[in-house]
C-alpha cells in the first residue's frame, strides 16, 4: 500500500520548509507511511482537509476516473469529485469522538479502483476551546470548625473541561476574603484542583458563615470560565479527619461482569468519636458517565456495577471517593478500575471494493474484491484469520494489516457457473474462538469462448421432385451457450458440389432460423442428389463458427410417361413393319416392344398391354417383357397383314402410358411381302418431290463419277484371270427392275444391307451383303470378295458353273430368342419374367437401366454378338436411295432387334449349316403413314 506523509498544519503554526514539503510526499509512499492531515475540530461542512488526490500523486481526472473515495466506520469525510480534495462531511466534535484521549486520530482508507488500491489516511483532530469549564454544583456548602488552624487546606470541588492541553483548565480564582486564600494543587496526571487555605483563625461568634465565589479559567484564546458559590459555615471543632486505608485503589474486572456485582469497597477511619467519627462516602471529581456505570454505598463504601461493562468502549475508569466525618472533615482517595477484555465480539467483515464484472477468461491472480476484518477485542481475541469456501476458483490472501484480496485461482467458465457465491469466514483466536461469515456474489461476464454446435453431425434431407418454389425442405439448428451477441447464431451456405454460380438458384438458407428453402422445382431425372456445407457463425469478436454437411436426396415422382423406342416412326411419319414366317410355330418370337421410362423405382416398372388387334387370338404379348409371340399357327383364312396397338404403362400412381403400333406381315420372303407393301402407295408430297428431284440430280452426278471409276476398274480387271470377278459385270445382270422397288435396299443402323435384284429370268434373287461402309447409291454393288455376294443370273446358265460365288447365308435358328441373362433392359433382367415382380430396391433398377445402356452401346458400335455374324440382323430396314445412317436417331437403349431370325454369332450359323426357313424375317417400311 502506498501513502503520503503530507500533513496539514493548524493555522498559526510554523510551516515546514518548502523543499522538505515537496520531497516528503515523494519519499513517504516508498516507506509505506499513511497520508496524515491535522485539522481543528468543529470545522464547517465542506471545509477542505487536504488535497488528497494530489498527495496520492493523482490528477483530478485520474482520481475521478478511478472513483477515489474514503471509507471508515463512521464517515466524517468525503472526497470532492471535482477537485479531489478531502472535505468535511459531518460535524467533528473531538470530545465526542475521542472521549478523554489526549491524542485524537481518525483512521481512513482511501480506495481507488481500476486497479484496486487502498491508501491509509490519518486525520488528527486538534482541540479547540469550544467548551467552557463547568462546576458540578452551582453552590457548594462547607462546614469548618472554628478550631481549624491557620494554613489548613480545604479541598474544593474542581471544575471539569472536556477540552485538553492548553484549552483545559489552567487556573482558579477566588473572590477576595481576609480569611481564605486559594491554592491550586497539581495532580500527578496533570490536572489542577482548587483548595482553600485558611489565612486567619475563624471565630464563629464573629462570623457564622463566609460566602466566596470560585472561578475556573481555561487556557484558550480567549479563555473561557465558570463560577460556583461556596458557602462556608463555621462549626464547632472536629480535629480528626477521616483517613483511607489507601490513597489509590486499583482493581481489574471482566467486561462480562453482570450489573449489580460488587467491584470494590473503600474504607476510611476517623479518630474522633461520636458524630465526628461517623463517615460517609461520596463520589468526588468523577465524570457523570462513570457515575452511571458504578454506584457507591454512602455508608459502607461499597462500589457496585450499575450497567454492563464494555472493554471496547472504555478500558479504564478513574474516580475519586471522598470520606467525610460528622464534624465535616473529609479526605479523598483515587480509584482506578481496569476492564479486562473478553472474547465477546465476533469478527466483522467489511467489503471495501467489489468488481462488478469478472471475465470468464480471467487469468489467475486477478483481484476481484478487497475486504478487511475488524475485531473490537484485544490481543489474541482480536487476531482474525480469514477463509473462503472450498472448491471455488478463488483464494484470499492478506495484503496488509487486516486487509485481504480475493483473487482468481483457477479456470472460470460462465457456461458452467454464471455466478459464484463466495462465503468469507473470519475467525478470531479467542478461547473459545468466535467467527462470522458473509457471502458475496460474483457475477461472471461472458466471453466468446464457445463455438456453435449443430444438433447433428450431418443432415440427410429427402425432397420429392416438382416441389413448390420457396418451399422449406429442411432446418438446421445449432446452439451456442454464450450470451448476447456471443451466442447469436447466423447460418449460411459456404460450399456445395453444385456450380457456385447456380447454387443460389437451387437452395438458400435463412440466416436467422436456419431453414433451408428450395429456390426451384427439382427434377429427379436431372439432379438426384447434391451436397451442401452449411456454417453456423456467432456474432462474437472474434467470431467462432462450425460447419455441417447436408445431403439433399431428390425423390422421384411419376412425372414421365413411358417412351417407346421400338417400333419407332420414321421422320416422315411412316411406320415400320415386321415380317413373320408363314410356318412360324406357336410361341415364335415375332418382335419386341422396347420402351423406357425416365423415372425410377416403381414409376419405371413397365407393363405391356394389347389395346387393339386385327386378330386377338393370333398373337400374345408379354406383360413385363413386351415380347410379341405367335399364339397359334397361321391359318388359311388369317390375313397376312396384322396390326397390333400396344399400350405401355408404368407403375406410378396414377400410371402414365404410351402406345405403339405394330405392323406384322406373314411372308416367307421379301418378294411375297412387296405386294402388300405396294398396295397402298404413299400420297404425293410437293416438298418431298422437290427433295427427291434434288437427290436424283445429285445421284446422277455421282453416277457419272462412279461410271468413270467402274470403267477404270473394269479395264484393270479385264486383264485378270478370275472369270468370277468379271462375271459380275456381264451384260444383262440386274437389267430389269420392278416398278416401285429400288435396286438397293439397305439397313442404316447396323452394318448389313439388303440388296434386291430381279434378273432377266423373272426370278428375284435376295441375298445379304456384309459391307464395311454404307452403299453410296443404287448402282454400287459389291460382289465376289465378300460372303453372300450376288451372282449374275443368265438364261440357261447353270448355277453350278460358278461354285465359288455361291457362298450361301447361314440359316437362322428356329428359336433365336435371347436367353434370360442376355435380355437387356427390364424384360431381359434376371429378376424379370412374364409375371415377375419389380426389384426390391432402386439399386437393382439402376443396374437394369445400366445394362440397357451398355447393350445399346454394343449394338450401335456393331459388336460381334449382335452384328458380327453373317445373319440377317438388320434393324428397322428401310429402302429408298436417299436414306443414310444420318437419318437414324441414336436410341442406344433399343438393343433388342425384333422381327429378325438371324443367328446370334457367326459360329452358330456355321454350326447349323441350314438354309433359311421361309422368309428372312426382315423389317420393311410399310409404304404409308400410320395414324395413331
Amino acid at each position: 500500500m502506498g501513502g503520503s506523509c503530507a500533513q496539514r498544519q493548524r493555522p498559526g503554526r510554523p510551516r515546514p520548509q518548502v523543499l522538505f514539503a515537496l520531497l516528503l510526499p515523494l519519499l513517504c509512499p516508498a516507506l509505506g507511511q499513511p497520508v496524515r492531515y491535522s485539522i481543528p475540530e468543529e470545522l464547517d461542512r465542506g471545509s477542505v482537509v487536504g488535497a488528497l488526490a494530489k498527495d496520492l500523486g493523482l490528477g483530478v481526472l485520474e482520481a475521478s476516473a478511478r472513483k477515489l473515495r474514503v471509507s471508515a466506520e463512521k464517515l466524517h469525510f468525503s472526497v470532492d469529485a471535482e477537485s479531489g480534495d478531502l472535505v468535511v462531511k459531518d460535524r467533528i466534535d473531538r470530545e465526542q469522538i475521542c472521549k478523554g484521549r489526549r491524542r485524537c486520530e481518525l483512521q481512513l482508507e482511501a480506495v481507488l479502483e481500476n486497479p484496486l488500491n487502498i491508501f491509509h489516511v490519518v486525520v488528527e483532530i486538534e482541540d479547540v476551546n469550544d467548551h467552557a469549564p463547568q462546576f458540578e454544583k452551582k453552590e457548594t456548602c462547607l462546614e469548618i470548625l472554628e478550631s481549624v488552624s491557620v494554613g489548613t487546606r480545604i479541598p474544593l470541588e474542581p471544575a471539569t473541561d472536556p477540552d485538553i492541553n492548553l484549552n483545559s483548565i489552567k487556573d482558579y480564582q477566588i473572590s477576595s476574603n481576609p480569611y481564605f486564600s486559594l491554592m491550586v494543587r497539581v495532580n500527578p496526571d496533570g490536572g489542577k484542583s482548587p483548595e482553600l487555605s485558611l489565612e486567619k483563625l475563624l471565630d464563629r461568634e464573629e462570623h457564622r458563615s463566609h460566602r466566596l465565589i470560585l472561578t475556573a479559567l481555561d487556557g484558550g484564546d480567549p479563555p473561557r470560565s465558570a463560577t460556583t458559590q461556596i458557602e462556608i459555615s463555621v462549626k464547632d471543632i472536629n480535629d480528626n479527619p477521616p483517613v483511607f486505608s489507601k490513597e489509590e485503589y486499583r482493581v481489574s474486572v471482566s467486561e462480562n461482569l453482570p450489573p449489580g456485582s460488587s467491584v470494590l469497597q473503600v474504607t476510611a477511619t476517623d479518630g474522633d468519636e461520636g458524630v465526628n467519627a461517623e463517615i460517609s462516602y461520596y463520589f468526588r471529581s468523577t465524570a457523570q458517565s462513570t457515575r452511571h456505570v458504578f454506584s457507591l454505598d454512602e455508608k459502607t463504601g461499597m462500589i457496585r456495577s450499575s450497567q454492563p461493562l464494555d472493554f471496547e468502549e472504555i478500558e479504564r475508569y478513574t474516580m475519586e471517593v471522598e470520606a467525610k466525618d460528622g464534624g465535616g472533615l473529609s479526605t479523598q482517595c483515587k480509584i482506578i478500575i481496569e476492564v479486562q477484555d473478553e472474547n465477546d465480539n465476533s469478527p466483522q467483515i467489511i467489503i471495501a471494493s467489489l468488481s462488478e464484472r469478472i471475465l470468464e477468461n480471467s487469468p489467475p491472480g486477478v483481484v476481484v474484491a478487497i475486504f478487511k476484518t475488524r475485531d473490537r477485542d484485544f490481543g489474541g481475541n482480536g487476531d482474525v484469520k480469514c477463509d473462503i469456501s472450498k472448491g471455488l476458483p478463488f483464494k484470499a490472501h492478506a495484503s496488509s494489516s487486516n486487509y485481504y484480496k480475493l483473487v482468481t485461482d483457477g479456470d472460470i467458465d460462465r457456461e458452467q457457473n454464471p455466478q459464484y457465491n463466495v462465503t468469507i469466514t473470519a475467525t478470531d483466536r479467542g478461547k473459545p474462538p468466535l467467527s462470522s461469515s458473509t457471502t458475496i456474489t460474483l457475477h461472471i461476464a461472458d466471453v466468446n469462448d464457445n463455438a456453435p454446435a449443430f444438433q447433428k453431425s450431418c443432415y440427410t434431407v429427402h425432397v420429392l421432385e416438382n416441389n413448390a418454389l420457396g418451399a422449406s425442405i429442411a432446418q438446421v439448428s445449432a446452439s451456442d451457450p454464450d450470451l448476447g451477441s456471443n451466442g447469436h447464431i447466423s447460418y449460411s451456405i459456404i460450399a456445395s458440389d453444385l456450380e457456385p454460380k447456380s447454387l443460389w438458384s437451387y437452395v438458400t438458407v435463412n440466416a436467422q432460423s436456419g431453414v433451408v428453402f428450395a429456390q426451384r422445382a427439382f427434377d429427379h431425372e436431372q439432379l438426384r442428389s447434391f451436397q451442401l456445407t452449411l456454417q453456423a457463425r456467432d456474432q462474437g469478436s472474434p467470431s467462432l463458427s462450425a460447419n455441417v454437411s447436408m445431403r439433399v436426396l431428390v425423390g422421384d415422382r411419376n412425372d414421365n410417361a413411358p417412351r417407346v423406342l421400338y417400333p419407332a416412326l420414321e421422320p416422315d411419319g411412316s411406320a415400320l413393319f415386321d415380317m413373320v414366317p408363314r410356318a412360324a410355330e406357336p410361341g415364335y418370337l415375332v418382335t419386341k416392344v422396347v420402351a423406357v421410362d425416365a423415372d425410377s423405382g416403381h414409376n419405371a416398372w413397365l407393363s405391356y398391354h394389347v389395346l387393339q388387334a386385327s386378330d386377338p387370338g393370333l398373337f400374345s404379348l408379354g406383360l413385363r417383357t413386351g415380347e410379341v409371340r405367335t399364339a397359334r399357327a397361321l391359318g388359311d383364312r388369317d390375313a397376312t397383314r396384322q396390326r397390333l396397338l400396344v399400350a405401355v404403362r408404368d407403375g406410378g400412381q396414377p400410371p402414365l402410358s404410351a402406345t405403339a403400333t405394330l405392323h406384322l406381315i406373314f411372308a416367307d420372303s421379301l418378294q411375297e411381302a412387296l405386294p402388300d407393301l405396294s398396295d397402298d402407295p404413299l400420297p404425293s408430297d410437293p416438298q418431298s418431290e422437290l427433295q427427291f428431284y434434288l437427290v436424283v440430280a445429285l445421284a446422277l452426278i455421282s453416277v457419272l463419277f462412279l461410271l468413270a471409276v467402274i470403267l477404270a476398274i473394269a479395264l484393270r480387271l479385264r486383264h485378270s484371270s478370275s472369270p468370277s470377278v468379271w462375271g459380275c459385270f456381264q451384260p444383262g445382270f440386274c437389267s430389269k427392275k420392278r416398278p416401285g422397288v429400288p435396286l438397293n435396299y439397305s439397313e442404316g443402323t447396323l452394318p448389313y444391307s439388303y440388296n434386291l435384284c430381279i434378273g432377266q429370268t423373272g426370278k428375284a434373287e435376295l441375298n445379304f451383303l456384309k459391307c464395311s461402309a454404307p452403299l453410296p447409291s443404287a448402282e454400287d454393288i459389291v460382289c465376289s470378295g465378300y460372303p453372300g455376294a450376288l451372282i449374275p443370273l443368265h438364261v440357261g446358265d447353270d448355277l453350278t458353273t460358278h461354285p465359288e460365288t455361291l457362298t450361301s447365308q447361314a440359316p437362322p435358328n428356329t428359336d433365336w430368342r435371347f436367353s434370360q441373362a442376355q435380355r437387356p433392359g427390364t424384360s431381359g433382367s434376371q429378376n424379370g419374367d412374364e409375371t415377375g415382380t419389380w426389384p426390391n430396391n432402386q439399386f437393382d433398377t439402376e443396374m437394369l437401366q445400366a445394362m440397357i445402356l451398355a447393350s445399346a452401346s454394343e449394338a450401335a458400335d456393331g459388336s460381334s454378338t449382335l452384328g458380327g455374324g453373317a445373319g440377317t440382323m438388320g434393324l428397322s430396314a428401310r429402302y429408298g436411295p436417299q436414306f443414310t445412317l444420318q437419318h437414324v436417331p441414336d436410341y442406344r437403349q433399343n438393343v433388342y432387334i425384333p422381327g429378325s431370325n438371324a443367328t446370334l454369332t457367326n459360329a452358330a450359323g456355321k454350326r447349323d449349316g441350314k438354309a433359311p426357313a421361309g422368309g428372312n424375317g426382315n423389317k420393311k417400311k410399310s409404304g404409308k403413314k400410320e395414324k395413331k
